[in-house]
C-alpha cells in the first residue's frame, strides 16, 4: 500500500517509476519540503518518506510516524480533503513556504525520536500537575501533556527553521501556526501548544 521514497542530499530524488506514480500535489509537497529533507539527511536522521495512496479516516496531509528505529514522514494527499484545506487562506505563491514549515515541524519530531528523548522532559525540568481524577483519566491527561510537549517542540523547530531560512517571513509563519493552534476542538488538547 505504501510507496517508499528515498531522498538525495539536495533535492528529493525519485526514480522515474516512482515519480510517474506521484500526483502533481505529491510532487509539489515533496519539492517544497526538499530543503528540510536535505537538512535531515545532512544530520543523518533515520528518515523514510511514505506516500499513501488512500487516506484513513483521520489522516492529516503530512505526519511523522516511527517504526523499526526509523522515522516515517507520511504524505497522505490523495483523496484527502485536509490536503486542500490545510493551506486555505495562503496564496498559491506562498504554499511552498508553509509546506516547508510543516516539514520542519515533522523533522522536529524525528529529531526527538532519533535522540531517544521522545516524551521526556528536557534535563533539569520536573513535571508537575494539579489534575485530579481516576487513574485512567490521569493517565490520559499525562499522555496529552506529553504529546502537547512534543507538538510544542516541533512548532519551535518550525519557527527556528523559518527564522534561519526565511527571516522576512517569520511573523507570517508564526501567525499561521498560532492560528492553527488556536483552532482546537478541546482546550489544552494534545495539539494546543499555545502555552
Amino acid at each position: 500500500m505504501f510507496k517508499s521514497l528515498m531522498f538525495a542530499s539536495s533535492v528529493v530524488a525519485l526514480s522515474s517509476a516512482a515519480a510517474a506514480d506521484l500526483t502533481a500535489m505529491e510532487t509539489k509537497w515533496l519539492q517544497a519540503a526538499s530543503p528540510v529533507l536535505s537538512y535531515a539527511r545532512q544530520i543523518d536522521l533515520p528518515l523514510d518518506i511514505i506516500v499513501q495512496p488512500t487516506p484513513g479516516a483521520h489522516d492529516v496531509p503530512l505526519a511523522m510516524g516511527f517504526a523499526n528505529g526509523r522515522c516515517k514522514l507520511v504524505l497522505t494527499l490523495r483523496e484527502n480533503p485536509q490536503a486542500e484545506t490545510t493551506l486555505d487562506g495562503v496564496p498559491e505563491a506562498e504554499h511552498a513556504l508553509f509546506i516547508e514549515t510543516m516539514a520542519a515541524h515533522e523533522i522536529g519530531h524525528c529529531w526527538r525520536y532519533a535522540q531517544g528523548v521522545w516524551h521526556t522532559l528536557p534535563a533539569g525540568f520536573t513535571e508537575t500537575s494539579s489534575e485530579t481524577g481516576t487513574p485512567e483519566l490521569l493517565a490520559m491527561a499525562r499522555q496529552q501533556r506529553e504529546t502537547r510537549r512534543e507538538e510544542g517542540f516541533a512548532d519551535l523547530v518550525a519557527l527556528a527553521w523559518t527564522q534561519q531560512h526565511h527571516p522576512a517571513e517569520y511573523a507570517r509563519v508564526h501567525q499561521w501556526i498560532a492560528a492553527l493552534r488556536a483552532d482546537q476542538p478541546v482546550p489544552r488538547g494534545a495539539h494546543d501548544t499555545r502555552v
